[in-house]
């Protein structure tokens, strides 16, 4: 039997909220003892694994578990931890990933000349759209690095590419529909570089109500090429799956750094093209947020693609990719406010806002922010703040600001007013606001502290006060 040097599938998670523990607790620990001993190596042990009465064999693997998916980090096998466990999932283990990853061992193909095969085709495609979707992904890699990828229909390829169910044919079966969706094979003679696609699954072309195999096929060639899984949830690489446009997207630079540390860069690229964003940095004092919110005791910091989460219990930000928590939600948004009476959380780009309770989006939604009562004359809003004891959420726009109140669902009279009225030394335009028992108001990279009662400026602080650095 061959060794299963490299797989992987995504999966698209959605943080679950209040998901009720299985009443068959026993079911479950077993359940999680046997994810841990396979994707983060834990090992066997004689007695019970979960201890009742303090820390067990089972905390520290949970807790490296909780910390790559950007989960609390608690070390208990709470629900949202086991629902992500249940989740469709890569089959290489995670333990130990950082930054991009390869298999080591000098596992890369040692030629540049690479040939593909597609030996079937799923029937939820047309075969043109397999054949388009196959060979864009192929380009990806090709794009940044001096691999050529050439079709043969005959005979064996160095990456020969199928469509298969259950036990197909390389010892390591699917699992039927929701579990994994591909996996491929690190370079070497014979299944090396192979990938394989679970037919049980539901690919598609563009749509994002499936698994779109230009993305699926995209991840698993980095596989067949050398490369293992990333930490960085921005990174094409990282285990999970992630909905994209095949016709915009743009390999993200930890990628590149992989991709090129095997095989060095593409020294003749067709033409300059666009470069991805790098994930954003907690690190990095200049960042300006998009938006902050709280959301259920916990603290969110909005950028690009990305947000931060923060609790009580545990100050270090885990990063998650938007739609990995929100699949219906928009990305580089202008602003973001919880509303407690409706347990509800809106995200506001451009003209629109969308609602969601919990990870779904509210029927209805996305609506116009005139919705709200703003003026048809305003097309965005910059920051948005609710303050709880007033229960009245303020809306900044430029230099000014609208109040809404949360109980009526009426603005306010006597609105808009000046920024700089209100929030004495408030100079800049407010670009993200939130309420932590005082106003604090950004402005770029600084945010402003106010007492709610007098509007009197209280300090200056910078974006770390809030969203520590974790390096």
């Amino acid at each position: 039997m061959k060794t299963f040097t490299g797989s992987v599938l995504l999966s698209l998670v959605a943080a679950v909220y209040c998901l009720p523990l299985s009443h068959d607790l026993a079911q479950d620990e077993s359940f999680a003892e046997n994810y841990l001993k396979k994707f983060f190596n834990l090992k066997e042990e004689h007695g019970p694994v979960f201890s009742r009465g303090g820390l067990s064999p089972m905390t520290k693997k949970l807790m490296e578990m909780q910390k790559f998916f950007g989960l609390q980090i608690t070390g208990n096998l709470d629900t949202e931890t086991l629902a992500t466990m249940k989740k469709p999932r890569c089959g290489v283990p995670d333990e130990n990933v950082a930054s991009f990853s390869t298999f080591g061992n000098n596992l890369k193909w040692q030629k540049n000349d690479l040939t593909y095969r597609i030996e079937n085709y799923t029937p939820d495609m047309s075969e043109a759209e397999v054949d388009d979707s196959i060979e864009k992904a192929l380009q990806v890699w090709a794009k940044v690095t001096p691999l050529t990828f050439t079709r043969i229909y005959s005979g064996t390829a160095d990456i020969m590419i199928s469509f298969g169910r259950l036990q197909h044919g390389d010892f390591y079966p699917f699992d039927g529909p929701d579990g994994t969706l591909a996996h491929a094979f690190a370079p070497a003679p014979g299944i090396g570089g192979d990938a394989h696609f679970d037919d049980d699954e539901y690919f598609t072309f563009r749509s994002n109500r499936g698994y779109v195999l230009f993305m699926v096929a995209a991840h698993e060639f980095g596989h067949s090429l050398g490369l293992s899984h990333s930490n960085d949830p921005g990174a094409l690489m990282y285990p999970l799956y992630s909905f994209n446009n095949p016709d915009t997207f743009v390999l993200p630079r930890d990628d590149v750094q992989g991709i090129q540390s095997l095989y060095g860069p593409n020294k003749d690229p067709v033409k300059p093209g666009p470069t991805a964003p790098p994930t954003p940095d907690a690190c990095d004092s200049t960042m300006v947020l998009d938006a902050v919110t709280t959301l259920r005791g916990e603290t969110f910091f909005f950028k690009d693609s990305f947000f931060w989460r923060t609790y009580s219990q545990n100050s270090a930000p885990q990063q998650t990719l938007i739609r990995n928590f929100w699949p219906d939600a928009p990305v580089n948004i202008d602003a973001a406010y919880e509303s407690q009476q409706l347990d509800r959380v809106f995200l506001f780009k451009g003209s629109k806002v969308w609602a969601f309770s919990a990870y779904d989006l509210v029927q209805g939604y996305p609506q116009s922010i005139s919705s709200f009562g703003l003026p048809v004359t305003v097309k965005k809003i910059d920051a948005a703040l609710y303050d709880p004891e007033s229960r009245k959420t303020l809306f900044f726009v430029d230099s000014i600001y609208y109040r809404y109140d949360e109980t009526t669902k009426t603005m306010d009279k006597g609105f808009p007013k000046r920024v700089d009225e209100t929030f004495s030394g408030m100079a800049g335009k407010v670009t993200a606001a939130i309420y932590n028992r005082f106003a604090y108001l950004y402005s770029g990279p600084v945010m402003y502290e106010y007492s709610m009662r007098n509007g009197r400026l209280l300090r200056v602080l910078d974006n770390s006060y809030f969203l520590p650095c974790s390096n």
